[in-house]
């Protein structure tokens, strides 16, 4: 059956994939509780029955705040059937930031995974006065459980099963589904308006491209309330796979083995992570293997698809994988083969490498306003060029500025920016042509490739003008950055401020037998300040003279998240970096 709603996969799912009984699943305790698809329909059905019996109407809105969990695909679908728009929000966000939220969406009620996440929003100091029903997913003393609502829901089923068939008929394709307010790196969230048509053409596309099917089992790593994981989410129902969710970041690789999945989701961070362990483990090799294991990564670095390099590296690169890269599936769990990836820009090497062990790396590009998916590589010959964004996806356009900015038009735009018409009017050009506000170029006369950020484009003293997300991920790539910002705004040179990657040092006291107590000691080090140097000198001769690293200085914090450094999708927060470190940016140009 066709989808044309969200709410629509329930009934499809039920249609081709009724009895799967790992439809979704989860870790508790130890163990995997899996829901299957009699209980996922039910479960959405109840819960809409019950947001009906409390009165809610179409067009409300309801917030989440909730890890990755099976119950938050009940609720969600149960909101879409009910013409509820789901407002699904980070969890690592301010408790200012949250209130702004709940405050701009006018939400009706709050739906929240635990204590923790409570205790951090704080509803119960609301200005104004304000109230807020709460409901949460996990047992919580003196606050309601959402299955309260499953029991109402139940309870008065009968009453609400016409009114329920009633309202989901009207609800049109281009009725607002869901508002997702984006991470925002400098200013307030803005709420993005996405349509049931943007977000299911989106999915749709997206797996006819991933192809996978009933028998796969695949692991959501994104969270749901980001754009990416909740398409990759869809998508995956559409497909009839079996979505297992990650217990945290730190399980991945666990998670991958035990369920011995056949692809997952990622930002290009956790990618950087996994390769970042294997080769901690490579060097620790010995004689031959150690040899051997490197050897295969420097094949890996030069690999390109379809026996493009030649009969003769295709016949090394099977006894690499024999010798070597097999045993990076192992440790995936063996099946792994397809990667989806995007959210920020993924360096160049990773994807040849993890093609080269055969793990496909499906790099995309897109915004949280376009569903987000504008373009993505194929897993097939003439579909996908490494290094790139990829191609369009289906009856999707996009066209490249004067000024080099990626336009964007297509059934995966939004409508606009919810309770903002300046600036939803600033983001479409008379035309319909979306601005996405980055800068690019396509080769090949279809494949994207993403450069920077248009607003963060600097121009030097000398009217130079530097990328520095390009730079940025060329320095990446050395294994002792784990972040480096590029900065230099109307200054003689560029600089950068670089948080470490503390682990590769650690290992430096019994490599090298250096020894110093804690962060601040090592970033100090005579030894560690001259193999920085060196390092960042040897990128430096690859680059033109305007755009080398003149100065950097080294900073002890882990920026994450949590500290504010990064956003909720470990973009950086470059205002707030700018604002912490201003003395050390100040001695760097000697203000």
């Amino acid at each position: 059956m066709s989808v044309e709603r969200t709410f629509d996969l329930l009934d499809r799912y039920m249609e081709l994939y009724n009895g799967k009984e790992d439809a979704l699943c989860c870790k508790r305790n130890g163990s995997w509780i899996k829901y299957s698809s009699q209980e996922y329909y039910d479960n959405a059905h109840h819960f809409s029955y019950g947001l009906l019996e409390l009165g809610f109407k179409k067009g409300d809105k309801i917030i989440t705040v909730s890890n990755n969990r099976p119950e938050w695909n009940f609720v969600d679908l149960g909101m879409a059937m009910a013409g509820v728009v789901h407002v699904p929000v980070f969890t690592s966000l301010s408790t200012e930031d949250y209130h702004y939220i709940i405050s701009h969406s006018e939400a009706k009620m709050l739906l929240v995974s635990d204590k923790k996440l409570l205790n951090a929003i704080d509803p119960q100091s609301l200005s104004e006065g304000k109230t807020l029903p709460v409901y949460s997913f996990e047992n919580i003393e003196g606050i309601k459980s959402w299955t309260e609502i499953i029991e109402a829901g139940k309870a008065s089923s009968e009453k609400h099963h016409k009114t329920l068939s009633i309202i989901k008929k009207s609800i049109l394709p281009d009725d607002f589904a869901s508002l997702i307010y984006t991470s925002g790196t400098t200013a307030k969230a803005k709420g993005v308006i996405l349509t049931h048509r943007n977000i299911v053409s989106n999915f749709t596309s997206a797996a006819s491209v991933f192809k996978l099917n009933p028998e796969d089992k695949f692991l959501s790593i994104l969270p749901l309330c980001h754009v990416g994981g909740r398409m990759g989410n869809y998508q995956t129902q559409y497909s009839g796979s079996s979505i297992y969710y990650a217990e945290n970041m730190g399980t991945i690789a666990a998670n991958l083995k035990e369920i011995q999945a056949d692809g997952f989701d990622a930002v290009p961070r956790v990618i950087e992570k996994f390769y970042d362990n294997i080769t901690t483990k490579g060097k620790k090799l010995k004689g031959l293997k150690r040899i051997l294991f490197f050897r295969a990564v420097s094949m890996g670095l030069k690999y390109q698809p379809f026996g493009a390099n030649g009969w003769l590296y295709e016949q090394r690169l099977r006894i690499a994988d024999k010798l070597i890269f097999s045993k990076w599936r192992q440790a995936l769990g063996n099946r792994v083969r397809i990667v989806g990836c995007g959210g920020a820009s993924l360096q160049p090497r990773l994807e040849k490498i993890f093609w080269a062990a055969g793990i496909k790396i499906i790099n995309m590009y897109g915004l949280t306003e376009t569903s987000p998916i504008i373009t993505i590589n194929r897993t097939e010959k003439g579909g996908v060029k490494l290094g790139s964004v990829g191609t369009t996806i289906e009856d999707v356009e996009v066209k490249i500025a004067e000024d080099g900015e990626i336009m964007c038009k297509g059934p995966n735009v939004s409508p606009g920016y919810y309770k903002n018409p300046v600036l939803t009017e600033m983001a479409f050009d008379d035309e319909g042509w979306f601005h996405t506000g980055d800068i690019g170029h396509i080769e090949d006369g279809k494949f994207l490739f993403v450069t920077d950020r248009k607003k963060e484009i600097f121009k030097l003293s000398n009217g130079k003008f530097i990328a520095p997300q390009l730079l940025e991920n060329i320095f990446k790539e050395l294994p002792i950055i784990d972040h480096i910002m590029v900065m230099g705004e109307h200054e003689k040179f560029p600089s950068a401020l670089i948080s470490p990657n503390f682990k590769y040092f650690y290992d430096w006291k019994t490599e090298r037998k250096i020894d110093f107590s804690d962060h601040v000691d090592l970033i100090n080090l005579p030894v560690v300040q001259t193999y920085f140097s060196s390092e960042i000198q040897r990128i430096n001769k690859m680059l033109s003279p305007p755009e080398r690293i003149n100065r950097f200085r080294l900073v002890h914090d882990e920026w994450s998240p949590a500290t504010g450094e990064l956003s909720p999708t470990l973009k950086l927060r470059r205002q707030f970096i700018i604002d912490k470190y201003k003395a050390v940016i100040n001695e760097v140009y000697k203000k």
